[in-house]
């Protein structure tokens, strides 16, 4: 998954695809070209899914802007309701704490503070939801199915899916590193949004291979991996 990832951007005529991607996202100050950023690689996705091996060219701009703005009302659903709801439960604790007072209110307070410093997991808990809700909004082209539990488990349940998600980090790391390099000069600082961009298109790359992997499978019915719910979701995942 991850050599297929990382060859993936420079796949077909790389060169112009990655200008384009690279000068968005040196603009995404300005919002819009992020939205068509985040359109683009949800068009990575769609095109993962149905099989294409080589990344998509950059056409069809109001479409890949409606994509990006979609894609940004799920990733912020799914980043913004959770923590605000959280962070209020923390506060809630933390302020009960304080009116209670004396040993109870200590060891609530105590209680509050071990929460906060959960956060962490709540973090992860979000960044492996995204690129699925992402993927299953790609897949179905609606926006609900981004939130269609029965579609969701299956992948979000799979081993393929849990690679998918850790693989990214070893890019990004990979990417921090070369962004740190190229960022001692000038010439190279002005390289680091095209770096970014090889490698946002590999790491959606994956995404979209792990979601049509589980998906191909549930469709043949066969049984396998760490998918538990496959069975469950045949009858409601086409």
């Amino acid at each position: 998954m991850l050599e297929d990832g990382l060859s993936y951007p420079v796949r077909g005529d790389w060169i112009g695809r990655i200008l384009i991607g690279g000068v968005l996202g040196f603009l995404s100050v300005f919002v819009i070209p992020a939205f068509l950023v985040l359109g683009y690689l949800v068009r990575v996705l769609e095109r993962t899914i149905d099989g294409d091996e080589v990344p998509p060219e950059f056409t069809d701009w109001g479409d890949l802007l409606a994509k990006g703005v979609v894609g940004t009302v799920i990733t912020l659903a799914y980043t913004l309701i959770p923590v605000l709801a959280y962070l209020v439960f923390v506060f809630v604790v933390v302020g009960t704490g304080g009116a209670v007072g004396g040993d109870a209110g200590a060891f609530i307070g105590v209680v509050g503070v071990l929460l906060a410093l959960a956060f962490l997991p709540v973090l992860f808990l979000v960044y492996y939801a995204v690129p699925a809700a992402l993927t299953a909004y790609a897949d179905r082209g609606a926006l609900g199915a981004a939130f269609d539990v029965d579609l969701l488990k299956p992948t979000l349940l799979s081993t393929e899916y849990l690679v998918a998600v850790l693989m990214p980090l070893v890019v990004a790391v990979v990417t921090w590193i070369v962004t740190a390099v190229l960022a001692v000069t000038i010439v190279g600082l002005v390289l680091v949004p095209f770096v970014q961009f090889y490698g946002q298109v590999a790491v959606f790359r994956m995404f979209g291979s792990a979601f049509a992997s589980v998906n191909d499978r549930i469709e043949e019915g066969s049984p396998g991996g760490d998918v538990g719910a496959v069975d469950e979701a045949d009858s409601t995942v086409v």
